[in-house]
């Protein structure tokens, strides 16, 4: 009797086994499910292609055919219109460069909710503002999907590595779905509130990035003005209460670096033109909500002059040749 009921739990316990095995197995393959890209920049081209890494078939879009070579030699499926992308994926991730291309691309005559299918995860990670985010969810709501804002931060060089940190907005039920994609471009993925709240983290994040660049961009200059050099004055202020982002890790001083803009003469990496206008955006919010914001707007004022005067498309540590040759004014 006792072997019996040994045999009877053996077969039990392998029974169960073999059932969470495939329950796993299946999930692991519908994770797998194909995922849209739409906007193969210089940010969305290194996430798609950590996507595909991670074993994601990716269907992608972008008006500018040239930029889907590269995924398309990888693998990628490119299609015409998001419409067709949304048709195909019931997740979809965009990359864009301002607020009426994310409109244009969702609610546009070949935009994503054309064709979206209900109960697809719509994850935008353009930097707009955050109002913009709330009226494509709604819009989304309305047809059955479900929009998440989903900013980045890290720039160019962690896309390509896949550490970008994204600042997640939307239905926390939703969150995880969302976390399993962006971990595969992302080391930190934060879920910040309702859907806008991301868009809220980005914000203010370029805005203090834009003021730490500024500031260290006039220190450095006032340095060497004083004699120093500048790759001491790095050392000291890295070693000192004045260390940031800007002087450890993107500094903007040629010769002081390597791999950052300034080394490259300020080619690649995140454009004076989306400083200034994601410092437009905080204008725009901190005016609505009667917040003084007093650096912001100067930092908006001075990357608004470098694009008037030629650096619209420079790295924004630019702002750092930008003072040298403004020192006469």
């Amino acid at each position: 009797m006792a072997a019996i009921i040994r045999r009877s739990g053996n077969l039990s316990l392998k029974y169960s086994n073999y059932v969470r095995h495939h329950v796993v197995s299946s999930r692991s393959m519908a994770s797998k499910a194909q995922v849209g890209f739409i906007g193969l920049g210089n940010m969305g081209n290194p996430m798609a292609r950590n996507l595909i890494k991670h074993g994601y078939p990716i269907i992608a879009s972008d008006v500018f055919p040239e930029s889907c070579k590269e995924i398309q030699d990888l693998g990628a499926q490119i299609l015409e219109s998001p419409a067709e992308v949304a048709e195909r994926a019931d997740r979809v991730i965009t990359m864009l460069p301002s607020s009426p291309h994310v409109i244009d691309v969702y609610t546009g005559p070949n935009g994503i909710l054309k064709q979206v299918k209900k109960g697809s995860l719509l994850i935008d990670s353009s930097t707009i503002d955050p109002a913009v985010s709330k009226e494509m969810a709604k819009a989304a709501e309305k047809i059955g999907a479900t929009f998440m804002d989903a900013p980045v931060s890290g720039g160019i060089g962690a896309a390509r590595a896949g550490n970008l940190t994204f600042m997640v907005g939307g239905l926390e039920g939703e969150f995880n779905a969302a976390k399993e994609l962006l971990s595969c471009m992302g080391n930190n993925v934060v879920y910040c509130g309702e859907v806008g709240t991301g868009q809220a983290a980005k914000l203010c994040n370029n805005m203090l990035l834009a003021i730490a660049m500024i500031g260290t961009a006039e220190t450095m200059n006032l340095g060497i003005r004083l004699g120093l050099d500048p790759k001491l004055l790095t050392k000291i202020v890295n070693m000192s209460s004045g260390r940031c982002w800007s002087s450890d890790t993107y500094n903007p001083v040629p010769g002081v670096m390597d791999g950052v803009p300034s080394a490259n003469d300020y080619q690649g990496g995140f454009a004076a033109a989306l400083m200034a206008k994601d410092l437009g955006l905080v204008q725009n919010i901190a005016t609505n909500t009667k917040t003084p914001a007093l650096l912001g707007t100067l930092s908006h004022q001075i990357y608004r002059m470098m694009c008037a005067r030629g650096y619209a498309q420079k790295d924004f540590s630019s702002v750092f040749q930008f003072l040298r040759e403004e020192e006469n004014i």
